[in-house]
């Protein structure tokens, strides 16, 4: 019945990206929407900040030095994912290989967004925030562990730290099921109830 990768805990780089207010545009260009899921959007994933024109990578752009390029956690800035509501800005991050994203504050929609694709988004004080970019950036190819069951956050230069989420939405990403899955989990309850109805009210009973 799962139909989304299970999360429990992970253990990868991590990339911080000190910028506020990153909105989905820039995560996934408009122009790119039309395309389906199933092609895959990690490559265009924040595409006008990681090419040039004529597709060649900037130098520049955090994602595209070396010791980032396979990181699975984004540690961001403020109201990360904010602006136009598309679920193609949480499909190109989970498509592109990330798991986690750490912000002190996100887009609403983007946050219940990413809960459907298996995408954990972690809320924490601005300044836990601030020390774990900091600690990222003073390591080389550091690393943060994120723990779901234990609701906790591990990081270089022994920052540690306790997360809190919706039981509701931790259940899903433990066990892997989207809002379809997690219907499915009622199937006997809601065949009780439809045939209870069916008997108490016949007449509404399809001929």
């Amino acid at each position: 019945m799962p139909d989304l990768e299970k999360f429990t805990r992970i253990d990868a780089i991590a990339l911080p990206m000190a910028t506020p207010n990153v909105d989905t545009d820039q995560i996934i260009p408009a122009r790119y929407l039309w395309h389906a899921k199933s092609d895959g959007y990690g490559k265009w994933l924040f595409n006008d900040l990681r090419f040039n024109e004529d597709g060649t990578l900037k130098p520049g752009f955090i994602l595209n030095q070396p010791d980032y390029a396979p990181a699975e956690v984004l540690v961001g800035d403020r109201n990360f994912g904010c602006g136009s509501s598309r679920e193609h800005a949480v499909w190109a991050l989970h498509d592109y290989g990330f798991r986690v994203v750490i912000a002190s504050s996100f887009g609403d929609i983007f946050y219940n967004n990413s809960f459907k694709q298996g995408l954990l988004p972690v809320v924490l004080p601005e300044a836990e925030v601030q020390a774990l970019r900091e600690a990222i950036e003073r390591g080389n190819s550091a690393h943060v562990s994120v723990d779901l069951q234990s609701q906790t956050i591990t990081g270089p230069g022994g920052f540690s730290t306790r997360f809190e989420i919706d039981p509701f939405r931790k259940k899903k990403l433990l066990e892997g099921l989207d809002d379809i899955a997690i219907t499915l989990t009622f199937t006997d309850a809601i065949d009780k109830f439809e045939a209870a109805f069916e008997q108490n009210m016949p007449w509404l009973k399809n001929p």
